[in-house]
């Protein structure tokens, strides 16, 4: 995995990939007591940064390879990524989902031309269930992040933001992602490494799932022993992932963790202040800038708003939290 890679994946999601803004509320400034700058990758294709990954693995396959199809897993993002960038290729795909995902996020999968099947996460191992169906159609696997194909295209948001901070005069910045398994992360962390060296790349998550920053720590893939649904449904994994980890133990600097209330804070703001949706995996880094930015030193706070597919009903909640 380098950075090569990155470039190549730009290269490919040329044209495919929405350039998403990076916006600024003087109101999140004052609340943060900083300059905060939010990448809104809510907007990017099927609500969320997945598109990039998907389509970066998808357009790297063989076209015999293409023509077998596709077979995912995942949470509900990644899902709607790989669905869309399949049907943007004219081919196949099949996704497996838990059933207790959010609903909006299984039927926009099915909406976005992927068969999606349903599992029980608590139960059942939905990688047993991909390689099965891998073996059997002889498809090609693309998982949500431990994929280089997928971290170089979830690196191009990393190009972007430092491109867009240099146009803005930024030349030093913490910059908070969120951070469930790595893929983002170390995608981006990868690309200031080599587009913007003094920007200082933080992994965000929730409580009870912080496996990435106690890995950052310990030095080893730590595990979350919590298996209990969480309100940040998008970025719960169980361990950082085998190919993430050495690039986030090398690039990045320390992790932040934020509560479910302080997500749910981070929604309301971010609709108010800057109109947009965010879910609650992917307000984690907005939180952290607004209620945890004295454990950063940076003078300017750039964060990336992941994901914008959220239930009514959890949204509704976010915007009556006081």
């Amino acid at each position: 995995m380098n950075f090569d890679m990155i470039l190549a994946a730009n290269a490919r999601l040329s044209g495919k990939k929405r350039i998403t803004p990076l916006l600024n509320s003087p109101f999140i400034d004052e609340l943060v007591g900083r300059r905060t700058y939010i990448k809104a990758e809510c907007l990017q294709h099927s609500g969320s940064f997945k598109f990039r990954g998907a389509f970066s693995a998808i357009s790297a396959l063989k076209s015999e390879e293409q023509q077998k199809g596709i077979i995912a897993y995942s949470s509900g993002n990644h899902a709607q990524g790989i669905a869309m960038a399949a049907t943007m290729h004219n081919i196949k795909s099949t996704v497996i989902m838990p059933k207790d995902a959010p609903k909006i996020k299984i039927e926009n999968t099915r909406k976005l031309g992927a068969e999606v099947i349903l599992y029980d996460r608590y139960t059942e191992s939905r990688e047993r269930i991909g390689e099965k169906l891998q073996k059997k159609f002889g498809a090609a696997l693309i998982k949500p992040f431990d994929d280089p194909s997928v971290i170089a295209g979830q690196g191009t948001a990393g190009l972007e933001i430092t491109e867009q901070a240099k146009e803005l005069g930024i030349e030093e910045a913490d910059l908070l992602v969120c951070c469930g398994g790595g893929g983002l992360t170390s995608g981006i962390a990868l690309a200031c490494s080599e587009q913007a060296k003094n920007f200082k790349v933080h992994p965000v998550e929730p409580h009870g799932y912080d496996d990435v920053a106690r890995s950052l720590i310990s030095g080893k893939r730590e595990k979350n022993e919590n298996n209990s649904n969480s309100l940040c449904d998008a970025i719960v994994t169980p361990s950082p992932g085998i190919l993430t980890f050495p690039i986030l133990k090398n690039y990045c600097h320390s992790g932040l963790v934020v509560s479910e209330d302080e997500v749910l804070k981070a929604m309301k703001i971010a609709f108010e202040r800057l109109k947009i949706v965010i879910e609650p995996g992917g307000a984690v880094a907005l939180a952290a800038a607004l209620y945890h930015s004295d454990l950063l030193d940076s003078k300017t706070i750039v964060v990336v708003a992941s994901g914008g597919n959220v239930d009514p009903e959890t949204f509704a909640k976010a915007l009556s939290f006081n």
